[in-house]
């Protein structure tokens, strides 16, 4: 038996070592561990994740020890699950859950850190998860929702399904039968303490009380409307203490013009537009003004109908950033008729204001109040003009109804200096003739073709077809398309001017690096194979990417150039402020390199025998290289003006630079140019020469015709004059 025990162990022994260490991987409890730990060991023991001891040990002996839950969403832990999230303790762990009225990317509420979070506001209105009856009006707000009910309705709070839910229940104004009871004095006076002591409303964002305002005056426009009805024919005034006010007039088919007014406004219209068409009862023209609506109306925005948007672009006007101010009260006018949308004659408002002179900045507008689809509004300019203005007076001429007011927005005013537009056209004109002069030059001078001169010629037509484009094109914004293209167009030219303007920079380093002549073999072969495809490609590049990323925002509507929203602008001036930098960089190197070196070189060795020369043209090329642009940065502050002058002044005159320093001060070009007069003064000169020849071969003609017919007897004297004439061109005195 006890041998068999000894045979069979080691077998036992195999299959429990296995067992054992998958036990102890998995974290078998062990006998002497407490809740929520683990053994590590026959003696030792571990709490689990999730759960510290109370002594603080990490491993622990003892099986009295406690393992508690860690709070990893209190102190000292506080695990972050980012913005519009929240962290929860679970036993062992913790989760994030996105906050109420927010959802995930993937539509689930619950992560586990923060790189996990994608919570993003949920819109319960258009998704159907909101529990507003379908009575009311569900508007989605951050978070949340909110449960409104249309104009001539009004909320009621019923249980259903065990909840209170909020009912709208339209204002059954018909079966309103004594009009003893109407009061509108009771009525105005009502309107003017909510608007006078708004109370809770001044807490809402200004975006709700943009909506309860439109509720406001839809409601009180409907409201007067029927009430008016019911009241005697004749006018009707009614005032309150802090200003609101109403009057109107009942008559029965009323012909010829209206005229109602309150304090600070007066209405006129005719008859025929307070009158429906199928309705022969009595006509209503009302006029109610609310001057503590501007409360509920400050920052309300402004958009402007497309014909006023394009007188500012003609007048290079554009609104600015901040919210206009109203200048008038808000005046709400109603009718019988309810379609007033279309009127057949206009409708004249004038109203009186604080007294006011608009700034060079500041625009004044007639505007009404204009209910969107969401139950709230903004102020516009559709369908209403603005007949005359004054200090303290403006006419508004409308051809529709609704609520009205006049309101002073800011706006960016650009006004074109003459003087600066006069340098333009000039200096734009004088660098085209340059640059053709300097591309002619360097394309027909066989004398100094090389490298240098093929980057300089690249570069003179590159310029001189942006500038030529740039002058007959940059105001061509009727055409939204091809405004687009040819902002492209010059974004692609100027790019395309700097970057081989780059390459000139590197070109003149590498020869001043290896003190020797221009087209040196290697510094030769070397921007050959690199110039093209940098000098085209890369700007290329840049174009192509700024229109596949951003292709609306070619074209301004005034110049056909980048728009500056966004900083699409720097698609163009980030390459420039590069190139500029390296190109300085390159210049001071130059300059080093030609200052410790080139003394040391016979001064007739290579064509940099001139330091004073080459000092120069690495000068003017920094100031062709980007000097220009950066003053064009600086057009901002107090000295805008100057900065402007300077940077159409220099910028106009690039071409001319490129054709005094390459052209003007090389020996070489001046001798070529002195071969080229010549040649011409020669070709002038010889049909001259010839004229004279042909008149001189005449007259000797008829000079020896006349001695052989009177003295025949000399024949070889004429023969020996003649071939003297004929052989010469010109006759020798």
């Amino acid at each position: 038996m006890k041998g068999r025990y000894f045979a069979f162990n080691p077998g036992l022994c195999v299959l429990l070592i296995p067992l054992g260490a998958i036990a102890h991987k998995n974290g078998a409890p062990c006998a002497r561990c407490p809740r929520n730990a683990h053994c590590t060991n026959a003696s030792s023991c571990r709490c689990d994740p999730g759960f510290t001891s109370l002594s603080g040990k990490v491993i622990f002996s003892t099986s009295s020890e406690v393992c508690t839950d860690i709070n990893e969403c209190g102190p000292p832990l506080y695990m972050s699950c980012g913005s519009l999230a929240h962290c929860h303790n679970v036993e062992g762990s913790y989760y994030c859950e996105c906050a109420p009225g927010h959802e995930l990317l993937s539509g689930g509420t619950k992560f586990q850190s923060e790189k996990e979070n994608t919570c993003q506001d949920v819109d319960e209105c258009s998704s159907g998860k909101h529990q507003c009856h379908n009575t009311t009006h569900c508007i989605n707000v951050k978070g949340s929702y909110r449960c409104y009910c249309h104009h001539d309705w009004v909320a009621r709070s019923r249980p259903l399904h065990g909840l209170n839910f909020t009912i709208c229940e339209e204002v059954p104004f018909p079966s309103w039968t004594s009009p003893s009871g109407v009061n509108s004095q009771d009525l105005m006076q009502e309107v003017d303490e909510l608007l006078e002591t708004p109370g809770d409303l001044e807490t809402l964002a200004p975006s709700e009380q943009h909506c309860v305002a439109t509720h406001l005056l839809v409601g009180l426009e409907d409201v007067l409307r029927v009430l008016s009805k019911l009241l005697p024919k004749g006018p009707l005034t009614a005032h309150a203490s802090a200003g609101t006010g109403l009057s109107l007039t009942v008559q029965d088919q009323g012909i010829g013009d209206v005229t109602l007014g309150q304090s600070q406004a007066k209405m006129q219209l005719k008859w025929d537009v307070a009158q429906e068409s199928n309705d022969l009862g009595p006509s209503v023209v009302g006029l109610v003004s609310t001057p503590g609506m501007s409360k509920l109306l400050a920052e309300a925005p402004l958009v402007l109908d497309s014909k006023q948007q394009t007188v500012l672009r003609e007048h290079r006007d554009f609104l600015a950033g901040g919210f206009p101010v109203l200048l008038s009260d808000v005046v709400s006018a109603f009718v019988s008729n309810k379609d007033t949308q279309n009127l057949s004659s206009p409708v004249t408002f004038i109203f009186s204001h604080r007294s006011v002179t608009p700034g060079p900045t500041q625009k004044v507008f007639c505007v009404f109040w204009e209910h969107s689809q969401d139950g709230c509004g903004h102020w516009s300019t559709t369908g209403c003009r603005m007949a005359a203005t004054g200090d303290a007076s403006t006419t508004c001429q409308c051809s529709h109804l609704s609520s009205f007011a006049v309101l002073m927005a800011h706006s960016h005013v650009q006004q074109e200096d003459p003087m600066l537009a006069v340098i333009t056209y000039v200096g734009l004109g004088l660098s085209l003739l340059c640059l053709l002069l300097a591309a002619l030059t360097f394309l027909l001078c066989k004398a100094i073709q090389n490298t240098s001169t093929s980057l300089h010629l690249q570069l003179s037509i590159c310029l001189f077809l942006a500038h030529l484009l740039f002058l007959t094109a940059i105001d061509q914004t009727k055409i939204k398309l091809l405004c687009a293209i040819i902002a492209g167009a010059l974004h692609y030219l100027y790019l395309a001017s700097f970057t081989w303007m780059l390459l000139d920079g590197l070109h003149l380093f590498l020869t001043a690096r290896n003190l020797t002549v221009v087209n040196y073999t290697s510094v030769s072969r070397f921007m050959k194979r690199l110039m093209f495809p940098v000098g085209y490609g890369v700007p290329a590049l840049i174009v192509a990417i700024s229109a596949a990323s951003r292709p609306s925002l070619y074209g301004t509507p005034t110049r056909c150039w980048l728009h500056t929203d966004k900083g699409f602008v720097w698609t163009f001036l980030g390459p420039v402020c590069t190139i500029f930098s390296i190109n300085l960089a390159f210049f001071l190197m130059t300059f080093w390199i030609v200052k410790n070196k080139l003394s040391s070189l016979n001064r007739d060795v290579s064509t940099l025998q001139n330091t004073r020369m080459l000092t120069f043209k690495a000068t003017a090329q920094l100031l062709i290289l980007g000097c220009t642009w950066c003053l064009g940065v600086l057009q901002v502050g107090p000295a805008a003006r100057v900065m402007a002058y300077l940077f159409t002044i220099i910028n106009c005159l690039q071409g001319a630079f490129i054709f005094l320093v390459y052209c003007l001060l090389s020996q070489q070009v001046r001798e070529q140019y002195g071969k080229w007069f010549r040649g011409v003064r020669k070709a002038k000169a010889e049909p001259e020469n010839y004229t004279l020849s042909s008149g001189t071969v005449s007259d000797a003609s008829k000079h020896s015709a006349a001695l052989h017919s009177s003295n025949s007897s000399h024949p070889p004297r004429s023969e020996r004059l003649l071939p003297g004439f004929t052989e010469s061109p010109v006759p020798k005195p």
